[in-house]
């Protein structure tokens, strides 16, 4: 019979689980999302370029920066979409801004989000907004495809429903796609839909929902050779000037696009062959 019962409180335990007590949110300044069951998991070493070696995205950086202060100081900011071209570091800049904050003395901490958990955000948010801390919630690569009911969840951390957005969360999100759907998504809903105007605004007015918007457009091949020069100079790898221009160029072009990932993948390539470690 005691069998039995432990079966039986361990099936009612899974289907309502204990409420998440909160980690020790001072053991790091990082942490991942995780359903199934519920738990903020901490980072130890996040994985980040130098806010520096990011060429190209001036404007960009100096903006989320600023905005990124205010709110660490207690000050109003905005969430912020990073959209456009792939490689560009858009993702790169978000946990590189991070790192310039703290290393500024201000106390701020970033939770990373998958879009697949966006369902699960408003028990995510139950838990930041007791917390005395500041949170930069970031969600990678978000985008939306068709009959995709996410997009809905996602109003939760944008306007916080009746108990409004915790004011010390603030949400950074990065994507391919201005309005974060495709367009022939939009079209589709254009198109069949009994009142069109109404059900395309539904779903492009989530972007609407972002007070700050930074474009990221493909770079210059000035640009890019710029990245691999900033690489190089970063980890102490020589090379004649000509010959670098030369082999960054040619790998580009089998690539058939410059950005700075493929910045990055060249400069992997050449560490490697010679025969120079990078961490």
């Amino acid at each position: 019979m005691s069998k039995t019962l432990r079966r039986i409180a361990e099936a009612l335990e899974r289907m309502a689980p204990a409420p998440l007590s909160a980690p020790d949110f001072g053991a790091a300044d990082a942490f991942v999302w995780h359903v199934a069951p519920d738990r903020l998991e901490p980072v130890a070493e996040v994985s980040r370029v130098d806010l520096d070696l990011l060429i190209g995205v001036d404007r960009s950086r100096d903006t989320l920066l600023s905005n990124t202060e205010q709110f660490a100081r207690g000050l109003p900011a905005n969430n912020a979409l990073l959209w456009g071209a792939r490689g560009m570091g858009k993702s790169s800049l978000v946990k590189a801004v991070h790192a310039e904050v703290l290393a500024r003395g201000l106390g701020l901490k970033i939770v990373e989000l998958q879009r697949e958990d966006l369902p699960s955000v408003s028990r995510l948010l139950n838990l930041l907004r007791a917390s005395k801390h500041r949170f930069l919630l970031f969600c990678d690569d978000l985008s939306f495809s068709n009959d995709d009911q996410h997009y809905k969840s996602l109003k939760a951390v944008l306007d916080g429903g009746i108990e409004g957005r915790p004011e010390n969360v603030l949400f950074y999100a990065t994507s391919n796609r201005r309005h974060l759907m495709p367009r022939d998504m939009i079209e589709n809903e254009r198109s069949t839909a009994i009142n069109p105007g109404e059900a395309v605004e539904e779903k492009v007015s989530l972007s609407d929902r972002f007070g700050l918007w930074l474009g990221f457009h493909p770079c210059t091949q000035d640009d890019y050779l710029a990245m691999i020069s900033g690489y190089c100079a970063a980890h102490g790898l020589e090379m004649a000037e000509d010959q670098l221009r030369a082999e960054a160029i040619e790998w580009q072009a089998t690539r058939g696009s410059r950005s700075g990932r493929v910045a990055w993948q060249f400069f992997v390539d050449l560490a490697g062959r010679q025969g120079l470690r990078i961490s």
